[in-house]
């Protein structure tokens, strides 16, 4: 056994059987150690971004981490953005991290890098494996730590001696930390200043929104206090069956009309909220002017039981609401937009899809109609860094390929990691992918004149549009190897929607609007 049989074999020890992977000359240890270790599934991603969004749509589903497998620190540097994603959705990751040999460092070759430095600011963990005695001991502390809570990605630093060399002893079992819930007395204050408020809310992120804490907020809702969700949510259960609280605007001054008059804001599983973005003359922090703030249960903290002890403290009923099952009468007929589009997919769309959305400004029209679709999951983009649809649905289906995957993308988005669509491909995976084509970040149109930088002139133009040329989105889809249909009416885009449904594998579908 040497270093890399010891990393893999202390993986597998812990759960860890998916490696999203784009590996060099350093990592070939560990390439050839994974075939003695067919209990791990090694998915190759020609993007490093590929392989850290995957990784996190994974982590979202599994619950439990998977890993990646990057070159040194230029290949950790390529897969940032959608660590910071992860970060920001609190995933469990184990990123093995390539390394010159540690007799080689101090030479400085064209690859050497401040690899330290560079996985500091999204690691909430990291530590290099400088023998391969340690190699073992570290990567079970990796695991642990990935886990939080309230969990995040880790980096492993894995220098090419320390693969090579032999390493003995046996796999290192890690101790999964649990979530303390919240104490008693943050209950009862809660309680307390819930029931003197004359307007309250309670404002959920994190794990506070998975399906058993949002039992509990549906018996809060049903004692008359209104419940929110923070406005992009890592992994929230939504459609008919469930409870779906209200989701905080994400243009400040809209969130803020919403809360007018709100005298007492609850946070659970999440922070006081703030806008996405600093504008001229608008605030930052979302929580109106006389309103108190108090916190259920820290984003470490068990959500789930503060709220069901909560609710019972205010002895609210045993059940809250729930959304009905109300699909559209008719199938979406004239000319696409994202709303036809969303009524095509609340038709169609199986129990138990997995939507990973990065759809941007169509986003909304999805999720109006798809409110009271069948029962499904649905993947926000944590934080901000768009890109993170199509390598999110990759890691999903990986984690649940008994689950339709929905991967909905802006097309300015979808360029970020279009590499993707290949690993799609080549894995088979049973993931319907919709590009809604604008041919502009059209996101960016609507922030010019937020931050009162006035109208878009020709030369500023030509930073917000993707025209000239137009991207042949169907011919691009062929090429990385996936069937593709380019739709621009809701009757073409509602048959190629059901097609897709009633089969398995991969499918490519422009969405003309």
């Amino acid at each position: 056994m040497n270093g890399a049989d010891a990393l893999i074999a202390t993986l597998l020890a812990n759960d860890v059987t998916a490696c999203f992977a784009n590996p060099g000359t350093s990592e070939m240890q560990f390439v050839a150690a994974l075939d003695g270790a067919p209990a791990m599934r090694p998915v190759l991603c020609q993007f490093e971004g590929v392989a850290t969004g995957a990784a996190d749509g994974y982590g979202r589903i599994a619950d439990k981490p998977a890993c990646t497998l990057l070159h040194l620190g230029p290949g950790y540097g390529n897969g940032v953005a959608n660590l910071h994603n992860a970060r920001r959705a609190y995933t469990p990751i184990v990123n093995v991290i390539g390394d010159h040999a540690t007799y080689h460092r101090q030479y400085d070759a064209p690859l050497n890098s401040d690899i330290a430095t560079l996985v500091a600011p999204n690691s909430i963990w990291a530590k290099s494996a400088d023998t391969p005695q340690s190699v073992a001991t570290l990567t079970a502390e990796a695991v642990a730590a990935s886990y939080g809570p309230p969990g995040g990605p880790v980096s492993l630093v894995l220098p090419a001696d320390s693969a090579w060399l032999p390493a003995t002893g046996e796999p290192v079992i890690a101790q999964r930390p649990q979530r303390p819930a919240p104490s008693g007395r943050a209950v009862d204050d809660a309680a307390r200043a819930l029931k003197a408020a004359k307007k309250p809310v309670v404002l959920l992120g994190g794990q506070a929104c998975r399906a058993e804490a949002l039992k509990a907020a549906a018996r809060l809702k049903a004692a008359g206090i209104e419940v929110f969700t923070d406005t992009f949510v890592a992994r929230q259960p939504r459609g008919a069956g469930g409870f779906t609280p209200r989701k905080m605007q994400y243009f400040g001054e809209m969130a803020l009309a919403e809360l007018e008059g709100v005298d007492l804001m609850v946070l659970v599983g999440t922070t006081v909220p703030v806008a996405f973005f600093a504008y001229p003359d608008r605030p930052s922090v979302l929580v109106p002017e006389g309103c108190a703030t108090l916190t259920l249960a820290e984003r470490n903290e068990d959500a789930a039981a503060g709220l069901a002890a909560l609710a019972d403290a205010l002895g609210a009923p045993a059940e809250g609401p729930a959304q009905p099952l109300t699909l559209p009468d008719a199938a979406p007929t004239g000319g696409l937009n994202a709303y036809l589009a969303g009524i095509a997919i609340a038709r169609h769309m199986p129990e138990g899809a997995i939507v990973c959305d990065d759809a941007v400004t169509s986003g909304g029209g999805v999720a109006a109609a798809t409110a009271t679709a069948r029962p499904h999951d649905h993947l926000a983009l944590t934080g901000g860094a768009i890109g993170i649809g199509l390598p999110l649905a990759i890691g999903a289906a990986v984690a649940a390929p008994d689950r339709k995957v929905l991967s909905l993308n802006g097309d300015g988005a979808a360029m970020y990691t279009v590499q993707a669509l290949w690993t799609m491909a080549r894995e088979n995976l049973d993931i319907t992918v919709v590009v809604f084509a604008n041919h502009t970040y059209r996101i960016l149109n609507v922030e010019m004149e937020r931050t009162g930088a006035g109208q878009a002139g020709p030369s500023a133009r030509k930073l917000l549009d993707l025209g000239e040329p137009d991207v042949d989105w169907v011919s691009l889809a062929k090429g990385l190897g996936l069937p593709a249909v380019r739709c621009d009416t809701g009757e073409a885009f509602d048959a190629a929607f059901a097609g897709a449904m009633n089969q398995r594998g991969p499918m490519f579908i422009e969405a003309k609007i």
